[in-house]
């Protein structure tokens, strides 16, 4: 594993996001697509998690956001950041969320 310098890691941005919105991409059996509120503005993001979870299981979760990555266009979606989720070890995604309750746009360090 390559380590990385503290200066490094300051580098990316991590914050608290609210998912207003959660939909299949179409034409995409992978895919959803988010509308999530980190803070001062709103975001959406792109994300494979629709072979293990239906887009309505995200409606208002609090989630762990990277806002600071180059928009990707994806299937003709720009996406404004990343979901981050851990995987196990047969593959499946699972959803890093946030306890309690944190508003959204909150800097996680």
């Amino acid at each position: 594993m390559e380590k990385i310098s503290f200066e490094e890691f300051k580098k990316v941005d991590l914050r608290v996001g609210k998912v207003l919105k959660a939909e299949k991409v179409k034409g995409s059996d992978k895919l959803l697509v988010f509308e999530v509120d980190v803070g001062e503005e709103k975001r959406r993001l792109v994300a494979g998690l629709a072979e293990y979870y239906q887009p309505e299981y995200f409606i208002g979760k609090t989630i762990v956001v990277v806002v600071n990555l180059e928009p990707k266009k994806i299937r003709g979606i720009e996406s404004q950041g990343m979901v981050l989720a851990a995987v196990d070890e047969k593959g499946k995604p699972y959803l890093l969320t946030v306890d309690g309750e944190v508003k959204p746009g909150a800097k996680i360090f």
